[in-house]
């Protein structure tokens, strides 16, 4: 019985010693967020994204971002990596391209190039002939590590966020890994870029995000929307910003959001005047205290635990329309979480189409 008893001690230290100090990768810092409202006020539960309609992949899943091209067609990345094109129905589906990378957002120049957030190349050019350029991955001489999402002005400007200056997909086991790093650890490396193909000089707009993610140009394109995942927030920044960091009060950054109910992901222009927001998680008690109001060791020795034990949300799906003054216009919900991870939403005459980081279609809804 003593020898059983001295394994089970034995056991127990050396459990204890793995979770408190084997090393790891993230280096938290603290971060506390205000409370959580919840689903209230224009937030109030719903079930107006209930009861999708489905537009098959095929073998092909999570379409990101979705983009409706000069010629009608329907374009959508996917985890594979390909960009698929096809009629806005779903039917004649190809793929497009292939990077040979994992493209995230993209959008279309006046040329009718795709220029692509590549997470594995940086910012890439798609001409119609399909020739793939890699116009920018580097930023004063340091490797863009996270290329996420893309708004094309009609300056021929392109602005890109770089969502983590830390942790790569292509090193960390993919963009959901490398996310839920970079957030777990709070250190705000996420930045906006700007890209001009006339200088082909690429420069730092804004820094000092947590998880730089969706972004889109105003209609007078002298500001952008972004959203900042880590932190719950929409940001409005000037695009005559230069390396400006949002850490500090600044008549060039403004808040337009906080406190969201869920993580914001991707953010698409929409008609009459709309933006689009993806909720692509909604936020929980727990995992606010867990993973960011803890004290950094206690992130450490969560991000120790085997991954089915970190406190990842439920699906739930939840998407919003504002519009540039922050007013709220449209909340669609549907707590089931039939559809994952909601990313986006991308808005026809007709139809919204809704973007997804893992669902195995595209999911739609009559207008």
């Amino acid at each position: 019985m003593e020898k059983y008893f001295g394994g089970v001690v034995v056991i127990a230290l050396l459990l204890l010693a793995y979770l408190t100090l084997w090393p790891v990768p993230i280096k938290p810092v603290q971060w506390i967020p205000p409370v959580p409202d919840g689903y209230t006020g224009p937030h109030a539960v719903n079930t107006k994204l209930a009861n999708l309609k489905f537009i098959s992949l095929g073998a092909d899943e999570g379409p990101e971002q979705i983009v409706i091209g000069k010629d009608g067609k329907l374009y959508t990345t996917v985890t594979s990596g390909k960009i698929l094109r096809m009629n806005q129905d779903g039917t004649q589906r190809e793929v497009y391209a292939n990077t040979g990378g994992h493209i995230l957002g993209f959008d279309f120049d006046a040329q009718g190039n795709i220029i692509a957030a590549d997470v594995d190349n940086g910012l890439v050019s798609i001409s119609p002939d399909k020739k793939i350029t890699i116009l920018t991955n580097q930023v004063y001489g340091e490797y863009i590590r996270y290329a996420d999402a893309v708004a094309v002005a009609k300056s021929g400007k392109i602005y890109f966020s770089d969502a983590s200056t830390r942790f790569s997909p292509k090193e960390w086991g993919g963009v959901f890994q490398a996310s839920i790093m970079d957030i777990m650890e709070q250190r705000s490396t996420g930045r906006i870029l700007e890209y001009d193909p006339a200088t082909k000089i690429t420069r730092i707009v804004a820094k000092g995000f947590s998880f730089a993610n969706g972004i889109v140009l105003s209609q007078d394109e002298e500001w952008l929307f972004v959203n900042e995942t880590g932190k719950y927030r929409v940001w409005k920044i000037s695009i005559k910003s230069d390396n400006l960091d949002i850490s500090y009060p600044n008549n060039l950054a403004l808040m337009l959001f906080e406190n969201l109910p869920g993580y914001p992901d991707n953010l698409m222009r929409g008609l009459d005047g709309k933006i689009w927001l993806g909720l692509v998680k909604p936020r929980t008690p727990a995992l606010d205290k867990i993973t960011l109001t803890s004290t950094p060791f206690i992130r450490k020795l969560t991000y120790r635990l085997p991954r089915f034990m970190w406190p990842v949300p439920k699906q739930y799906g939840h998407v919003i329309a504002f519009k540039e003054d922050g007013n709220i216009v449209a909340d669609l919900q549907d707590p089931s979480g039939k559809y994952p991870e909601t990313t986006g939403v991308t808005e026809t005459a007709d139809r919204l189409y809704i973007q997804s980081l893992h669902a195995k279609g595209i999911g739609w809804l009559p207008k």
